[in-house]
């Protein structure tokens, strides 16, 4: 039931793969996920880590009645919790003696609540987040999407492409057939749209003449 983070569009050159059929399952994400940042300049470490920290900690308790969650991961995603924010390792900031550490902010998509509207409550959460000291929290430009457990999606993606493959075959007559080469291999994602991903095995539609 892992969580993963969507972070190609589809549409830009750059993040194209040859693997990505044309065909897969289009679908709304289950979260926006921003990323924020907590700095601290303090002088002291000691108090510099401890404020940094401390910030965390009033974020965590900030988001459980904000309607927007906290989560941490490179490809996959965890919740940040009391539990485990002290897990964030922090890293040198720009300036010396200063420090950072990021995060994600979730918020859940719905058929009432699309892409901008949980950007702009991620914006709302982070301006009641309270500094601690000389501490402080700044969110990214860059939105991204997560989606949980996409490979429980694998029987739908299946079914569109059978639904494809058969159309193909029709319109090409009955002296040939498709066959499909693939379909063992991992479900993988990519952004389609500003709330949608697309979801895809990377199959091969090959098109074989009937004997």
């Amino acid at each position: 039931m892992s969580e993963v983070i969507v972070t190609a569009r589809r549409n830009e050159e750059r993040d194209y793969s040859a693997n990505m059929p044309a065909v897969g399952l289009q679908r709304t994400a289950d979260f926006v996920l921003q990323e924020v940042t907590v700095s601290g300049d303090t002088r002291d470490k000691e108090h510099r880590e401890a404020e940094i920290y401390d910030m965390i900690k009033g974020a965590i308790a900030t988001a459980a009645h904000s309607g927007v969650q906290l989560a941490y991961g490179d490809h996959t995603v965890e919740a940040l919790t009391l539990g485990s924010y002290r897990d964030l390792t922090l890293q040198a900031d720009r300036r010396p003696d200063s420090e950072k550490v990021s995060f994600f902010v979730k918020a859940p998509l719905s058929a009432t609540m699309d892409a901008r509207a949980a950007q702009a409550k991620i914006t709302a959460f982070v301006k009641l987040v309270k500094p601690v000291g000389r501490a402080q929290i700044e969110q990214s430009d860059d939105m991204t999407l997560s989606v949980v457990a996409p490979d429980k999606y694998r029987g739908a993606i299946a079914d569109v492409i059978a639904v494809d493959a058969k159309a193909i075959a029709a319109r090409l007559g009955d002296g040939y057939a498709v066959e499909i080469e693939g379909l063992n291999r991992p479900v993988e994602w990519a952004r389609s749209g500003l709330s949608d991903v697309l979801l895809y095995i990377p199959y091969r539609l090959v098109i074989v003449p009937k004997r």
